[in-house]
């Protein structure tokens, strides 16, 4: 299965915040599970966080604590049992907050004074899952913050498809 870099779909919530943008990125994966919803698909995807990386989101939460950014806890947390259709928007998932919410499309994002990051997973008709990231920057903090997340999450995000491509059951 492979996980191929993308432009966000055409009229998905990502493609319709890009503008601006200081950083977006797009891969896509065969869908895991063609007949799961957009969020089921999201919480298949960060419930299959490697530890690694979630070491590396304790290690992100103590140190930017030290300039005034918000703990986000880990990325492979959605939410104890709690299943998709429990789900609606404003509520938190995880590290984000639910801004968007349909069958083939789920947006989910958080925002500080710094920067304003949303993650996307959009169904396509052909089988396939894009997700995508687009990030705004407020401040010299929210550029100086990206440096070091921009490539760990390009790492983070395709080590995560990898292993939920790996669970696909169509």
């Amino acid at each position: 299965m492979s996980i191929i870099a993308a432009e966000p779909p055409e009229g998905s919530q990502a493609s319709l915040r890009r503008k601006d943008a200081y950083f977006h990125d797009c891969y896509r994966i065969d869908a895991p599970d063609a007949g799961a919803s957009a969020l089921e698909t999201y919480l298949q995807v960060v419930r299959q966080t490697p530890g690694w990386v979630n070491r590396l989101m304790a290690l992100r939460n103590r140190i930017v604590g030290l300039v005034g950014l918000k703990n986000l806890g880990h990325l492979g947390a959605p939410g104890a049992g709690k299943q998709a259709a429990q789900y609606r928007v404003g509520d938190r998932v995880g590290i984000f907050s639910l801004l968007y919410l349909s069958p083939d499309e789920v947006l989910l994002g958080d925002s500080d004074k710094h920067l304003d990051v949303v993650v996307s997973v959009c169904k396509a008709p052909q089988g396939a899952v894009s997700v995508s990231t687009v990030v705004h920057v407020h401040n010299w903090l929210g550029k100086l913050y990206m440096l070091p997340v921009t490539p760990l999450h390009k790492i983070i995000v395709r080590a995560m498809l990898k292993r939920t491509a790996s669970l696909r059951t169509v």
